[in-house]
């Protein structure tokens, strides 16, 4: 009768464990909705914050960048969407053992290629549909990797993970993460540069977000989750509409109240300066660049060599007084 009683028990154990991982089951099977992971909002617009914030370091313009949306989506529908249009990098989580796919349209990867080898957006937008050249393959990596950071550096405070580029890949079925008809979160932010549109987007299967579904469920004080894009977008174009009146100063002199009056009708007033002196660029008497003096077709021109800065400006004149 003993081992009967035995076995009667771990039955019993065995039941109560099943019922208390029940839930855990039903949800695992049914899949993490977004709207269940209020963090997952947060994470990609911390992603956009910090890769904006990067880019503005490599080119002289930085892309306007917003979450268009966070959705659930099969990995083959996600990919589809992108065939033929956009180049995808694997990323290595070596913490989660998992892989994550980050993709960007030909259209912003041709625009930011632009804008980092000195194009202003002039001419007209290339759209011609052909692999990347070796040089806009490079950019194309040091961009991913860039993005791959700001995507780790977005996850920090829900898992510690480093991301790495694994690969790039310009066919989406090479592209994979998983089976296609396996369930994953679909994050797609806006781009726009020099005037042109593209697309940024993230693919993370939903097997990688299962053991941080308990974070992600939590919202951080302080943290906003959504803001109003449009709001930023238009606060944005309207400071860059703004238009400001600048000085370029070529020699300043000293002279006294009585030397001034002493001024005459015809009097010439030599300066030391020589067209290899640096011209100082203000602002609302505020020094902003140095340049160089130059002419082009009979006008003085300036072409900006280096940004002043302020706190080095204040402290040389201090020492030299």
């Amino acid at each position: 009768m003993e081992p009967q009683e035995l076995d009667m028990n771990d039955e019993v154990i065995s039941a109560e464990s099943a019922k208390v991982d029940l839930p855990s089951r039903l949800l695992d099977a049914a899949g993490l909705g977004v709207d269940r992971l209020p963090m997952l909002h947060v994470v990609f617009d911390r992603m956009a914050r910090q890769y904006i914030d990067t880019l503005r370091q490599m080119a002289a313009t930085a892309p306007y960048l917003a979450v268009q949306s966070v959705s659930n989506e099969r990995i083959g529908d996600a990919l589809e969407q992108y065939e033929d249009r956009a180049v995808v990098a694997v990323l290595h989580a070596q913490e989660w053992d998992a892989r994550i796919l980050l993709g960007f349209d030909r259209a912003f990867i041709f625009s930011m290629v632009e804008v980092l080898l000195g194009g202003d957006g002039e001419e007209e937008a290339f759209l011609e549909d052909r692999a990347l050249t070796n040089v806009e393959q490079r950019l194309a990596y040091r961009m991913f990797e860039e993005a791959a950071t700001a995507l780790e550096t977005a996850f920090e405070a829900i898992a510690d993970t480093s991301l790495k580029v694994e690969r790039l890949e310009n066919r989406m079925e090479f592209a994979q993460t998983g089976r296609k008809s396996n369930p994953c979160v679909l994050a797609k932010m806006t781009a726009e540069i020099i005037g042109r549109e593209g697309e940024i987007f993230v693919i993370i299967p939903q097997s990688v977000l299962n053991p941080l579904r308990e974070n992600l469920t939590q919202v951080l004080s302080g943290e906003v989750a959504g803001r109003d894009t449009r709001w930023t977008k238009q606060f944005q174009q309207e400071v860059q509409r703004t238009e400001v009146k600048l000085t370029a100063i070529l020699e300043e002199q000293r002279l006294t109240l009585e030397e001034v009056a002493q001024f005459e009708v015809g009097l010439v007033l030599e300066l030391n300066a020589t067209p290899k002196t640096a011209v100082q660029l203000e602002c609302n008497s505020q020094p902003l660049f140095n340049c160089r003096l130059g002419q082009v077709a009979g006008s003085y021109t300036v072409r900006v060599e280096e940004l002043i800065e302020q706190e080095g400006e204040l402290l040389d004149d201090i020492l030299s007084n």
